[in-house]
């Protein structure tokens, strides 16, 4: 049974918001030193004076507790400002918490900002060096590891060119290809999928597998890319203001999150004809976007279907009509034109119902439109972009978290095996 190698229990991070300093130099050295160096509790204030209601100070975590066993990797998820960064700033020793305590056992690194050591002046073969020994690796390390370094960055060209020459490409390659080179019992990454291409975000990614999987090391892992975190992590946790909402199996907290932060229906109704959208012919009653799941509070993902339900009030009754449905991309390109059967006009409700399959479109935000179309040949009204469709990634079994290139993204079964 692995052992328990981090144990957080009963964080708490209280911040003053507003003015910093005591307005005299030699109050603030003096809360320098009894909070900095002799370690005690901030005395100009303690936890325990602090009210629920007092909007002088902020709660950054409160009453956080879990643990990490050898060779886990745990993702961290929640929105911005929920506590993430601060609570690895903890972990790390960085940042002092208010209450509680974290134990831990083994060497720990933290890759919180990429860069850290970084001299704009100095070429990327020095800085390789500098940042290596700000990062906790001796010589014998580096010049070790330097070749495998240059080559994960891929600057070998550059690597005598001073970084403030680079593209910032370039530097945050440098910069995190250093860092994901350390050897520690305990690795926290803050984020590090935000830099570089995608290609090496793949490598990035992999550097992590290997880490956690093939080298038994223990992973802290915060990162707003939920495939990331499913693929990456076993378990996570989901914080929210400072407190743990959710925490177990990183593909059922991850469910959880999106499903609270991503809006499982659109609908819009009008009760007066007279505010409806639409002219003297026909206008829009109400409509309704949502996936078809079984699942409660489920949202859209790629494989979902897609139930779209418009009802018009309709005043024309000499003609045959139809309702086209067209689905363009946040960029304005059409992914399809989806025409409708005819059916014979008459005053009153028309209502029009269409499914999308699931397995079909890419990841990504697409709008709708109508066209209603009299006898086949001429558009009545057209409903222009009258809704947003935002459509959320799920990928099994990958290492690559980039944009999935391409408008649509059909199921295809694909065999591949050696003969």
């Amino acid at each position: 049974m692995s052992e328990t190698v981090i144990e957080v229990e009963n964080i708490s991070k209280l911040y003053k918001l507003g003015k910093i300093g005591s307005g005299s130099l030699r109050k603030d050295l003096q809360y320098w030193w009894k909070s900095s160096v002799l370690k005690k509790e901030d005395p100009y204030f303690t936890a325990k004076e602090i009210q629920p209601t007092d909007n002088e100070y902020l709660w950054a975590l409160k009453d956080v507790s879990f643990e990490v066993k050898e060779g886990e990797a745990l993702g961290i998820i929640g929105s911005n400002g929920s506590g993430k960064s601060t609570l690895l700033k903890i972990i790390s020793r960085i940042v002092q918490p208010t209450q509680g305590q974290v134990r831990g056992r083994g060497k720990i690194s933290s890759i919180l900002e990429v860069g850290t050591g970084f001299h704009f002046e100095l070429t990327g073969r020095e800085n390789i060096y500098i940042s290596g020994y700000t990062l906790g690796m001796n010589k014998a390390e580096i010049l070790r590891k330097f070749d495998e370094i240059v080559a994960f960055s891929g600057i070998e060209k550059f690597l005598d060119t001073p970084v403030k020459r680079y593209s910032s490409g370039m530097y945050v390659r440098l910069a995190f290809a250093v860092a994901a080179h350390l050897e520690p019992d305990i690795l926290i990454v803050d984020e590090v999928l935000a830099v570089g291409d995608a290609d090496f975000q793949r490598k990035c990614m992999g550097k992590m597998q290997d880490i956690s999987g093939k080298n038994g090391r223990t992973i802290l892992f915060v990162s707003h890319n939920m495939q990331a975190i499913t693929n990456l992590c076993h378990n996570a946790i989901w914080l929210q203001e400072g407190v743990i909402k959710g925490q177990g199996l990183a593909s059922d907290v991850v469910e959880s999150y999106l499903s609270s932060v991503k809006q499982d229906k659109n609908e819009i109704r009008w009760d007066s004809e007279a505010d409806a959208p639409g002219n003297e012919w026909v206008r829009m009653k109400s409509f309704l976007v949502q996936p078809l799941s079984d699942k409660n509070n489920a949202f859209i993902t790629v494989r979902t279907p897609i139930q779209i339900e418009v009802e018009f009030w309709c005043y024309i009754d000499d003609c045959d009509i139809n309702v086209n449905v067209i689905l363009l991309t946040d960029t304005g390109e059409c992914v399809f034109n989806m025409g409708s059967p005819s059916v014979e006009a008459e005053k009153g409700v028309l209502s029009l119902k269409s499914i999308i399959p699931g397995n079909l479109l890419n990841n990504g935000i697409y709008t709708l439109s109508l066209d209603v179309i009299r006898n086949v040949s001429t558009a009545i009204y057209e409903f222009s972009k009258f809704t947003t469709i935002e459509v959320e990634d799920v990928r099994e079994n990958m290492s690559y978290f980039g944009k999935w290139p391409g408008i649509i993204r059909p199921e295809v079964k694909s065999y591949l095996n050696f003969k």
